[in-house]
């Protein structure tokens, strides 16, 4: 028989949704767990809710008793584990209220229990694999089903979880997403190993309420914010877990719900796709010394191109913008596309003496003079929220010329897209106060 161990989940506990509810007080051989478990009936699926807390949040993520809470639910029967914990962004796409299904850990904890075992028998040595450590089959029920819901849920992320109470450093927080870490909290490596080191399956679903501490141009993270961002999803997080048990109580428990399965491969693939691989590196060309980034490689593949174009479009299908411009020539490849694809009118920004109509100039400099860039004066008006693209920054100086011909005109501009970003070359630095989103970099020129 399915019974689903729920770690977090505020809300469930409503009447409304839990039925024939009761609080059990239990002590495991590893003392007791954070909280009464209250069991009960979610449309029919037996469930178990353990606050990992307490219920009045009054256990710091040092002292949770993480060995207790695991045993407890297994002493109890369950059969599978859902997690919720609310996480911290390492990552500008994924936004305040976006959901992640978590498939990797990083454990920064220092002071844990993190395992069962402080010794073994002679003869009955326990190292539990940890290559996978989220089940894959809840996963992909619990992202199947926000997709259902048209929730904004990312396939797969890896958290990073600090020793807590205490939030990052700037210091530290760099060092995680330069480790790969998407999010980062304070719960769930500890739960995770101890699951699997016991044998149950378990799968958890963060919610990002914070950028940490990572980025200039956002505020460090306070508790008031990720106490404010949670409490406005949370009806969110009660509606996904109510039909994610349902569905799990429906299949069979060796199997639980390999649905969709295949199509949230398909998607793991896409994400973890190697863009960078499709560019060609040219050495010394035009002149000795430049290692040329080419894409025209990328623009051959078709999975690489529409990687391209469905990240574009991940990061700015909900951000409000009007119209799309793209730089001459190869923005105009990818600005045209992602603009399509958005039904957003596409603007293009090209070289003096290009266009027919009335256009607006901005001068730029360059290593030895100067040149300009034109728009039509009637392609962008006051007040649109305007989104540049093109494919490299570079030195930044025809991207920020493009910047300053937008807001010439009276536009806004909301962001700033490419696809290669040369980082050595400063760019970005010229182009400080404006939102940048890049999708690989290349050390050198």
């Amino acid at each position: 028989m399915v019974k689903i161990g729920i770690i977090g989940g505020s809300g469930l506990d409503n009447p409304e949704i839990l039925q024939d509810a009761q609080d059990l007080d239990v002590e495991t051989k590893y003392g007791k767990p954070s909280s009464l478990l209250k069991v009960g009936k979610i449309s029919g699926a037996e469930v178990v809710l353990l606050a990992r807390h307490g219920r009045e949040h009054t256990i710091p993520p040092t002292q949770v008793n993480n060995q207790a809470n695991i045993q407890a639910l297994k002493d109890i029967g369950c059969t599978h584990i859902i997690a919720t914990t609310a996480c911290g962004s390492l990552k500008k796409e994924i936004g305040r209220g976006d959901f992640v299904v978590l498939d990797q850990f990083i454990d920064f904890t220092r002071l844990r229990k993190l395992s069962f075992h402080d010794s073994f028998e002679p003869g009955k040595i326990v190292h539990t694999p940890m290559a996978e450590p989220f089940n894959k089959e809840l996963r992909s029920v619990l992202y199947g089903t926000a997709k259902e819901l048209d929730l904004k849920c990312h396939f797969k992320g890896t958290v990073v979880t600090i020793e807590g109470p205490r939030f990052s450093t700037k210091a530290e927080s760099k060092m995680f997403a330069s480790w790969g870490a998407d999010v980062i909290n304070m719960s769930i490596a500890p739960e995770c190993i101890l699951a699997n080191e016991i044998g149950l399956p378990y799968a958890a679903v963060a919610m990002a309420t914070d950028y940490d501490c990572l980025f200039d141009d956002v505020p460090p993270v306070t508790w008031e914010e990720v106490l404010k961002v949670f409490k406005e999803n949370v009806g969110k997080v009660v509606n996904l877990l109510t039909i994610v048990v349902q569905k799990i109580n429906s299949c069979d428990s060796s199997c639980c719900c390999h649905q969709d399965c295949e199509e949230e491969e398909e998607e793991e693939e896409e994400e973890s796709f190697d863009l960078k691989s499709t560019i060609r590196t040219i050495p010394n060309w035009p002149k000795e010394g430049i290692m040329f980034r080419d894409i025209t490689t990328l623009i051959e593949n078709p999975k690489a191109f529409s990687y391209c174009i469905e990240k574009f479009k991940e990061k700015y299908a909900n951000c409000g913008i009007d119209k799309i411009a793209g730089i001459e020539a190869r923005g105009f490849i990818f600005g045209a596309a992602l603009a399509k694809d958005l039904g957003l009118p596409f603007v293009l920004i090209r070289k003096k003496g290009k266009l027919p109509g009335e256009v607006v100039a901005q001068e730029y400099s360059l290593e030895y003079g100067t040149d300009k860039i034109e728009m039509h004066v009637d392609s962008i008006s006051s007040g649109d929220n305007v989104l540049l693209i093109d494919d490299l920054l570079a030195t930044g100086g025809t991207a920020l010329a493009a910047c300053q011909l937008v807001e010439k005109v009276g536009g806004k501009v909301v962001s700033a897209a490419f696809v290669i970003d040369l980082p050595d070359l400063k760019g970005a630095e010229k182009l400080a106060g404006y939102d940048l989103f890049k999708l690989v970099d290349f050390a050198g020129e």
